[in-house]
């Protein structure tokens, strides 16, 4: 869980972090976390209610980092991949007369960076420099490190501009501001947010349930109308934000009610662009108008063909492999529409058809496989499945499938065991507590799921009851009252 920090060869790093760096210890994972808190305050989702573009470029920035960070921690890592990230960032006193930053008439800007960092703490202050944000606190608590100040850091303003107070009457968010102050005093504790956010979030959940009720209305009668599988949502868009995708839905399917009923049996999925997934899922994008939506139904006949086909070509290559199942597993590969997956599948087919490595048939059955564009060489998951890069060396591949069986087996069948408890585990959780939901998010493994809901369960949490409450990577109250906890919660006292 620990990297050892390596100097630091890029030239625009050496650039925003001084000579100290190659010198500090190894920064762990949840001093990441602590260190990143002003990064989150000032980019968090709960903060654009009002903006939902950049409230949901910012959700998706936040889900690659976390993915970013958590592969930094792993033992062996090598190098990741450049990963570029757009954030909106909103105004703080941390700003310098001098900056050249450019706002918004709506308080926020836009920051852009591509991380490409090969430790956790030269990621953290790389973060920080990136949104102007102050780096005296990673500082101050990481001991071997010289407190010399990075002001000569890349454009590092400090404009001391403030939000009207009226903003958050208004609103009902917390004046982050008063945030920072509460997490420059002490490590924040479960027991202690909760006593410090429990009735707003109260407040918050309480305004919203007529709102939810109607969702919910809402996606029943669509989905008894079009005879849908399933709605689901790829962003955690507020409830009036997806009140508002559906009567968008139910006015299309008023005028347009038999072609809506192409979708029979499928999901429909509300994200960032029309089309149909991997899997088959509708995919309606919240930025299309009707005109896109209407036409993305009248070719779901041809979509389906396309499918078959691709199940045809996930066949063959099973076939091929040894019995090997390939899937799509949409937690842990990018989001795919149904031609990229057929591409991306064809090539590999064709390669495999060409180069003819033998399997015995069936020695691989009951193994998975993803097929990705963006790796160099095979590797077998912790969950048990193979990531199969689509352009490797079939010869290394056929070696590699055959020494890593048994272990990927082996990581199936934890990975099952670790599912059943989790379940559990979650059940236990809802009714101790008496909780409405509890849910957490893409990026927690089950691994950390298991171990949050283990400690949650030796609390006493009356807060609790009754509420929504999602396991996630930082302290959070929702614009709907969702309570979003970290998985690694501290209780008593700051451990250091």
């Amino acid at each position: 869980m620990f990297c050892h920090l390596r100097p630091v060869r890029s030239l625009c790093l050496e650039k925003a972090f001084p000579h100290w760096l190659s010198c500090s210890r190894a920064f762990s994972g949840a001093e990441a976390v602590n260190a990143l808190r002003p990064f989150y305050f000032v980019v968090h989702p709960d903060f654009f209610g009002q903006h939902p573009r950049e409230r949901e470029v910012n959700e998706n920035s936040l889900q690659k980092l976390s993915v970013y960070l958590e592969n930094l921690q792993k033992p062996g890592f090598k190098s990741l991949k450049p990963t570029q990230l757009t954030f909106y960032v909103r105004e703080t006193d941390q700003h310098s007369p001098d900056s050249q930053a450019t706002f918004s008439t709506f308080g926020f800007r836009a920051v852009k960076f591509t991380l490409h960092t090969r430790d956790l703490l030269s990621t953290v202050l790389y973060i920080l420099n990136s949104c102007s944000l102050s780096v005296e606190h990673v500082q101050s608590s990481n001991s071997s490190v010289h407190p010399q100040p990075l002001k000569e850091a890349r454009g590092v303003p400090d404009r001391p501009i403030k939000w009207d107070k009226s903003y958050y009457s208004f609103t009902g968010f917390k004046d982050p501001d008063e945030d920072l102050e509460q997490v420059s005093r002490a490590e924040t504790t479960l027991t202690s947010w909760l006593d410090s956010n429990g009735k707003r979030a109260v407040k918050r959940l309480e305004n919203s349930l007529p709102l939810r009720k109607e969702l919910d209305r809402l996606k029943e009668e669509l989905s008894r109308q079009l005879q849908l599988s399933d709605i689901r949502w790829q962003r955690s868009w507020g409830v009036a934000h997806r009140c508002s995708q559906l009567q968008s839905l139910g006015r299309l399917a008023q005028q347009n009610l038999e072609t809506l009923k192409n979708a029979k049996g499928c999901t429909v999925i509300f994200t960032d662009r029309s089309g149909v997934s991997a899997v088959g899922h509708v995919m309606l994008g919240t930025m299309d108008v009707h005109h896109h939506w209407t036409k993305l139904f009248e070719r779901l006949p041809s979509y389906f063909d396309l499918q078959r086909k691709l199940m045809f070509l996930e066949d063959q290559i099973s076939y091929l492999l040894g019995g090997i199942q390939v899937v799509y597993i949409e937690e842990l590969q990018p989001v795919l529409t149904l031609e990229e997956y057929y591409s991306l599948l064809d090539v590999f087919y064709n390669r495999l058809l060409k180069s003819r490595i033998p399997f015995h048939p069936r020695s691989l059955r009951g193994l998975q496989m993803i097929l990705n564009s963006d790796r160099y060489a095979p590797s077998l998951h912790d969950l048990g499945h193979f990531n199969i890069p689509t352009l490797c060396d079939l010869v290394y591949l056929q070696w590699f499938l055959l020494t890593k069986a048994q272990q990927a087996r082996e990581n199936m069948k934890r990975k099952n065991e670790l599912k059943v408890t989790e379940s559990e585990l979650i059940q236990a959780s809802t009714k101790k507590f008496s909780l409405e939901r509890f849910y957490k998010d893409p990026s927690v493994s089950s691994v950390q799921m298991v171990d949050c809901c283990t400690r949650l369960l030796d609390r006493p949490l009356p807060w609790l009851h009754g509420m929504h409450l999602c396991v996630s990577n930082f302290y959070s109250v929702m614009q709907d009252g969702d309570l979003c906890i970290p998985w690694n919660w501290k209780n008593g006292r700051a451990t250091k």
